[in-house]
């Protein structure tokens, strides 16, 4: 059950149905290649609070362009239904298309700050939405347009982290 450096193997998780099963580091990361691929080529991780420790200190090492890739691999908010729930059908229900109500012309809006986000900072925009209606989330979007790059790349990374906790905890339970 146990590697010998103590840490518990995903792989045999399941031969015990009481044990508890880690998540998988691609659900809770977007399958952002560069993170996954650093945290595949580290498992077993003894618990989910191990895994996201690990997480948080290889985005925090990771060159800046396999942090915007990590970032990258996020949908962007108010993108077109079909291609979230393509990307990820955890997005896809965490930005709330599986209840959808929002406006037409909040989607318009959301495309055109997303584009110019993108055009100022060179990687998407991201946030834990944490189920709040993608109305909510422009005045979020308008006031980081006005940040530096710098403080907008720590930001996203640190939103990337909260999603990924609240996707553990939600696996968990």
């Amino acid at each position: 059950m146990f590697d010998v450096s103590g840490k518990l193997n995903i792989a045999e998780q399941g031969a015990r149905s009481r044990e508890p099963r880690l998540p998988e580091p691609g659900r809770l990361y977007e399958n952002a290649g560069p993170l996954i691929a650093r945290l595949e080529a580290e498992q077993p991780f003894r618990s989910t609070r191990d895994l996201l420790q690990r997480a948080r200190e290889m985005l925090a090492a990771l060159p800046e362009p396999e942090q915007i890739a990590v970032i990258n691999a996020h949908p962007r908010i108010g993108e077109s239904p079909d291609r979230v729930k393509a990307q990820s059908a955890l997005s896809f229900r965490e930005q709330g298309y599986d209840r959808e109500t929002t406006p037409p012309d909040v989607f318009l809006r959301l495309a055109s700050l997303n584009e110019e986000y993108e055009q100022k900072f060179g990687f998407r925009f991201v946030v834990f939405v944490n189920r709040r209606p993608k109305e909510a989330l422009i005045p979020i979007l308008e006031a980081r347009l006005r940040g530096s790059r710098t403080d907008e790349l720590r930001t996203a990374l640190r939103e990337i982290l909260a999603i990924a906790e609240d996707r553990s905890k939600h696996e968990e339970s």
